[in-house]
């Protein structure tokens, strides 16, 4: 078994690729045959393979708290509190204890908030690891046992059936097809059919069917592991915080040069024997307020700034049910008009277990029992990917027999007698559909002259085709027109077909310029489109269909590049390494929970209206951030620059804890701040920091002098009476 190991790892190292290659030769690969794993293989190849679960990451809460206050916000205060007890008995007077405890107070409140909100944003690995199946059904020792899904190895043979969800990734073995629900993970409206020979992905959910599948790759291997590997490691810094901290890093600056002054000039030239904290407190207490900002800043904010937005369509833009619309149904039949059509394909549905094309066409009538009101059911032919089609035989009132089929339309067109004369005519219509990205499903109808149910029948009549669509949501198409208006360019990334994205996009009125994810890799470009870049033309595309996680992730991380400010939102699994890098990650309502925590914001209202309102809240938050940020700068400036001015000219002394109570009271002026009326930017907005610096530093050295000033007019002349210098003092 050794040999086999090695070789087993040779296999894991080198990345074959099992998914494509021919069934036999997987077999090969993996070392194992039909009949399963002994138990003490799948032992030696758990070492090897590992669990089939995904790592959840476990830190020690504590030390995370800590963690809140080891930055160069906290390294300020800390020093400062240091300095107030230390230095105080270099001069011979007791420590500051109300001066310690102050500072100290507002550390551990500013790393509380900081860790409360972080740990309330969860774990994204842990909700996608919720998805995966607990238990599986597997061949071992020559025996079918059902056995823990972490358990599972490489060349493990299991068996699949209606409603499981898969394991592990898989390929599928002799049998029927089965009929896959991937859309959590593809983002496919549709349920798909896997024959053998076929893959199978890990999350995924069994419709109909049951087939045995040897594994192929477990754990972290897996496609869907490999769409949790890229949540849990993207782990990017915030623009907004990126921006507060140059600002943080600027006062913390103007706060050093001011200390460094006074040093030099207090001690070698005016021989003071201890140094006052004035300066560092102040500092403190204004970098504690911009750190507990920058770590409360939430991606609302953000969104200020946002000038791209990455949307998913299945059931983000649109509602993921599908429908019929019932104005582009065309009839073949005479005498039979649009509304027969949709009666006699509802007639060919179940009423119970439905299906989503089932679904759509019984949700057509007014009543779900007009299907089988005044017919008596004979037999229902259920679905199968052979014939791919359904049919109902039934009875009327008067005993006479009938059949109606619903299906793909090849199929149902061989089922016609006059073939021939209506297939142009059908692949005309097909076509027509296919270019609005509309799928087609015919509608057939026959007479059962001899009454028999296994009876052959009269000739079968092809009575319409009708177009299935997956709607856009009411509000969809005017939350793109405001976003487009407020200078947000919306992206539609969707796995879907790409003439279904673009008819989705000429629906919604957001452009039709859309590609395939395969352009993304530089191929299947047009000739008007052949010389540009990639980063270019995810610039200046629409949008992009038939995309895997990989490429949404890709999308996203090529924008913010290209030094855009990226939104993204979706609902499913799909989505959320997307939603991880994305500057705004918004999950829509119903969104799975691993969309929901990799996700910055949650919506819980359906549609996206409720992003252009937050685009505009967002805007007037950024205008009040903006104010703040200027008064912050010239704060500091004005306290640096007035009190080391007042200990170097008067060599003043002022109590550092004093100092405290002022920066505590001017809080007044920053509640009003976030109090402004302000009027949101038409376009995303932008931070010029050059133009914030310049206009702190000016307001605040003029400060500076008013205050100087003002020391002078009040201590050094008689401007002021001195009994109402002595009232104040």
């Amino acid at each position: 078994m050794a040999d086999k190991s090695e070789v087993l790892e040779a296999v894991l190292k080198e990345a074959v690729d099992l998914e494509n290659i021919p069934i036999e030769e997987v077999f090969e690969n993996l070392r194992c045959s039909k009949e399963g794993l002994t138990s003490q293989a799948a032992e030696e190849r758990l070492i090897i393979f590992g669990h089939n679960k995904l790592e959840e990451k476990k830190e020690r809460k504590f030390l995370k708290f800590l963690g809140f206050m080891w930055n160069p916000l906290s390294w300020v205060m800390e020093v400062a509190a240091i300095m107030a007890i230390a230095l105080a008995n270099g001069g011979g007077k007791p420590p500051d204890w109300q001066d310690f405890v102050g500072i100290i107070t507002l550390l551990v409140i500013n790393s509380t908030i900081s860790f409360i909100e972080e740990n309330n944003a969860g774990n994204a690995a842990a909700a996608l690891m919720a998805r995966l199946a607990p238990k599986a059904k597997v061949l071992r020792d020559g025996r079918w046992n059902e056995q823990d899904a972490a358990e599972l190895v490489p060349g493990d043979i299991i068996s699949i059936k209606l409603g499981d969800i898969v394991p592990a990734d898989a390929r599928l073995l002799e049998g029927d097809p089965l009929k896959i629900d991937q859309s959590a993970l593809t983002g496919e409206s549709l349920p798909v059919t896997k024959s053998p020979g076929d893959g199978v992905y890990s999350g995924s959910t069994c419709k109909q069917g049951e087939i045995e599948a040897i594994v192929i790759a477990t754990g972290v291997h897996t496609f869907f592991g490999k769409a949790a590997h890229l949540v849990d490691t993207t782990n990017q810094v915030g623009h907004f915080q990126k921006v507060l901290t140059a600002i943080g890093n600027f006062c913390i600056c103007s706060i050093a040069v001011g200390m460094v002054i006074e040093i030099i000039v207090m001690y070698p030239i005016q021989d003071r024997k201890y140094l006052l904290s004035v300066t560092m407190a102040i500092g403190s207490h204004r970098l504690s307020q911009q750190g507990a900002i920058t770590k409360r800043m939430t991606a609302i904010e953000e969104m200020a700034g946002m000038d791209v937005l990455c949307s998913d369509k299945t059931g983000t833009l649109t509602l993921n049910k599908l429908t019929v619309d019932k104005n582009l149904v065309e009839v073949f039949a005479k005498g039979v008009d649009a509304d027969t059509v949709v009666l006699m394909a509802a007639r060919a549905s179940r009423l119970e277990n439905q299906d989503a094309i089932d679904t759509a066409i019984v949700g057509m009538l007014a009543d779900p029992k007009e299907a089988r009101a005044g017919i008596q059911e004979v037999h229902f032919l259920p679905f199968n990917p052979t014939d791919k089609r359904t049919a109902l035989t039934y009875t009327d009132n008067n005993g006479r027999m009938h059949r109606v089929s619903k299906g793909a339309p090849e199929q149902i067109l061989n089922l016609a007698h006059n073939k021939v004369d209506i297939e142009r005519r059908v692949h005309a219509v097909i076509d027509k559909f296919a270019e609005r990205g509309l799928r087609s499903l015919a509608v057939a109808y026959q007479e059962v002259p001899d009454g028999r149910k296994e009876s052959a029948g009269g000739p079968w009549l092809l009575t319409g085709l009708l177009p299935l669509f997956d709607p856009p949501r009411h509000d969809s198409a005017e939350t793109i027109r405001r976003a487009l208006n407020l200078g947000v360019n919306v992206k539609m990334i969707t796995g879907d077909q790409l003439a279904i994205g673009k008819e989705t996009g000429r629906r919604l009125g957001m452009g039709t310029n859309m590609y395939p994810s395969s352009a993304l890799l530089g191929q299947d470009k047009d000739e008007s489109i052949a010389s540009l870049p990639v980063d270019e033309l995810i610039e200046k595309a629409d949008g992009f269909a038939g995309v895997f996680p990989e490429h949404k992730y890709e999308i996203v991380k090529r924008l913010q590049a290209r030094k855009h400010i990226c939104g993204m939102t979706g609902d499913g699994v799909n989505d959320a390494p997307a939603l991880k890098k994305a500057d705004i990650g918004i999950a829509v309502a119903d969104a799975t929970d691993a969309a929901r925590s990799a996700s910055d914001i949650v919506l819980t209202e359906p549609g996206l209206s409720v992003i252009i309102s937050a685009v505009l809240t967002s805007r007037a938050i950024f205008q009040r951030m903006k104010n703040y940020t200027i008064y912050a700068v010239s704060i500091t400036i004005r306290i640096v620059l007035g009190f080391m001015l007042l200990a170097l000219i008067w060599k003043f002394d002022f109590p550092p804890f004093m100092v405290l109570i002022i920066a505590i009271l001017n809080d007044g002026t920053i509640m009003t701040i976030s109090k402004d009326r302000v009027k949101p930017s038409p376009l995303p907005d932008s931070w010029k920091l050059a133009e914030i610096f310049t206009t702190g530093v000016v307001l605040g050295s003029y400060l500076a002098m008013m205050t100087v000033i003002f020391f002078w007019a009040a201590y050094k002349t008689d401007f002021f009476p001195a009994s109402l210098l002595s009232t104040t003092s």
